[in-house]
Parts: structure tokens; C-alpha cells; sequence
């Protein structure tokens, strides 16, 4: 998120290579610490759950310096507009990425509730696997084997939620108008509205899952419908969290003087992050929360 630069394009280099770096290095080894920290956690290793701190606040500090080069850089005019034009490719590519994503899991949401619902509710199955079966959505799995269990629906949380994000989406886009437009206090106001209103959204999100956990019994182990539900709004909302991140960044580079008129396009990737999250949170609240 760090390619808008404040200073006018025809000062940087033609293109600017960086020089050799061992950030990667650095973040490659942590990401092993936390993955191996991760499966010594399942496993019941009590040492496990340290090692997933120790990697992830190594993550956390190998991308504060990582980003804080690359900034360096954008600040210091290195990044050309064919810089730029990288930086919006490679954030393009990581955003279509996103979507195969949770494209993955909409589509397993659907052939679940299509496909092998009704399939293995047919008179074949019922005779000679499961005559006790329902081919209903949700269910409780052949001969009830899955703890009964109550939906979410739509109301109030997810609706409030939702209301959240769309207006979240309107005060960014104002907020992107006025720093196009140089009010930069203007700019910082609407931006630091955003981020509340994301945070907002994280905290009923985690009063649903407690709702939903201790009210009506749903968990993660209550058939495909509580995994795909817990995967679902779970990764939004660990998205929902890394945009509010990106977006508070930006409102810190604000307030410093970072970012032109013409050349923003930290604030910029940040923002076609956080409209992504918005059009995925509108499947999610029509297909998990109304169908």
C-alpha cells in the first residue's frame, strides 16, 4: 500500500529496482515458525501455542519495516509511473486472487445446498443408506448425528452490519473525493470515519459468534452448515480486519503529509481492498444469512 508518493512523477528514475533486500528471508522464516507453531498447536504441544506468538509477531515486525522501506521509497520520488502502473497490476491481481478465494467457498456453499442435499435425500439413498434422512438445508446429518442446532438470520446483527459496510464504502469514497480534490483535513475526517465503522462491524460480528455459540448451539462442528458458515463470515471478517489495518495506515500517512492529488495510489489500493470487501459481504448476507 505504499506506491502513492508525494512528490511529482518526473523525478523518479525511469524504474526503480530496489536494491537486495532480506526481508523475504526474514518473512519466510516466520511464516515456518508460525506454521510449524500451528501444527504442533493441534497436535497438543504445549509449546505450540508460543511458537504461533513468537512467528506472528515476527510477521507483524518484518512487514512494519518491509512496508516502511517501501514508503521510504515512495516518499523519496523513486516510484515512476510505470512504478505505479506495477503496483496496480500486482494489486489487481491480488484482489482477483481474493475473489477465486472465496469464489471456493460460495461455490461449495452451493453445491452443498444444490447438489448433494437433495442427491443424497433421493429414494436410493433413503432405501439403502440412510432412511432417516431430510434433504433439507440445513440439517442434522444422517440419523441426527449433528447436535441440534438454530440459524442465524437476517436480523437484527447482519442487516446492522451490513448498513456498516455500505456506509463505510460511502465515507471512504468521499473521503477518496476529498484528497483528489486537496482537502486533506477533509480527507483524514471521512478516512478515520471508515476505520470506525469497520471496527464497528468486527465488534457485532463478534457479539453474533457469541450470540451464536451460546445461544443457539451453532459451532463450527454443527454439520456443513456451521463449517461453511464459520468459514464464510470468519474469513470476511479476518478481511474486514486487514482492510481496517490498511485504512488505518493510509490515515496515518495522511496526517503525516503523505499522498498528492495525483499521486495516491496507497490510498487508492487500500481502497479497492476495502470496496471488495463490501461486494463480498453483500453475497454473504444474501446467500448465507436470506437464502
Amino acid at each position: 500500500m505504499s506506491a502513492g508518493h508525494s512528490v511529482q512523477a518526473k523525478q523518479a528514475p525511469y524504474y526503480y529496482v530496489p536494491a537486495d533486500s532480506g526481508h523475504p528471508v526474514r518473512m519466510a522464516v516466520a511464516l515456518l515458525v508460525t506454521a510449524v507453531g500451528a501444527s504442533a498447536w493441534v497436535n497438543s504441544v504445549p509449546a505450540g501455542k508460543w511458537l504461533v506468538l513468537v512467528g506472528l509477531l515476527a510477521v507483524i515486525a518484518v512487514l512494519f519495516r518491509w512496508f516502511g522501506d517501501a514508503i521510504g521509497e515512495s516518499e523519496g520520488g523513486l516510484n515512476s509511473r510505470r512504478v505505479d502502473v506495477s503496483y496496480r497490476w500486482g494489486m489487481s491481481w491480488f484482489i482477483f486472487s481474493e475473489v477465486m478465494f472465496f469464489g471456493g467457498f460460495f461455490f461449495a456453499l452451493g453445491y452443498v445446498r444444490l447438489i448433494t442435499t437433495p442427491w443424497l435425500g433421493d429414494l436410493d439413498h433413503k432405501l439403502l443408506l440412510w432412511p432417516d434422512f431430510t434433504a433439507s438445508w440445513p440439517n442434522f446429518g444422517p440419523a441426527g448425528v449433528v447436535e441440534h442446532f438454530q440459524t442465524v438470520g437476517p436480523f437484527p446483527l447482519p442487516t446492522i452490519n451490513t448498513a456498516l459496510l455500505l456506509t463505510s464504502g460511502v465515507t471512504l469514497t468521499i473521503s477518496h473525493h476529498a484528497l483528489r480534490a486537496a482537502h486533506r483535513g477533509k480527507a483524514i475526517f471521512w478516512l478515520a470515519v471508515t476505520v470506525l465503522l469497520g471496527a464497528a462491524f468486527v465488534g457485532c460480528q463478534a457479539f453474533e459468534y457469541h450470540h451464536a455459540y451460546t445461544e443457539l448451539n451453532l459451532k463450527f462442528s454443527s454439520g456443513a452448515y456451521g463449517s461453511l458458515f464459520f468459514m464464510l463470515t470468519g474469513f470476511h471478517g479476518f478481511h474486514v480486519i486487514m482492510g481496517a489495518t490498511m485504512l488505518t495506515v493510509i490515515l496515518f500517512r495522511l496526517i503525516r503529509g503523505h499522498f498528492t492529488p495525483d499521486h495516491h495510489f496507497g490510498f487508492e489500493g487500500a481502497a479497492w481492498y476495502w470496496h471488495f470487501v463490501d461486494v463480498v459481504w453483500l453475497g454473504l448476507y444474501l446467500f448465507v444469512y436470506w437464502f
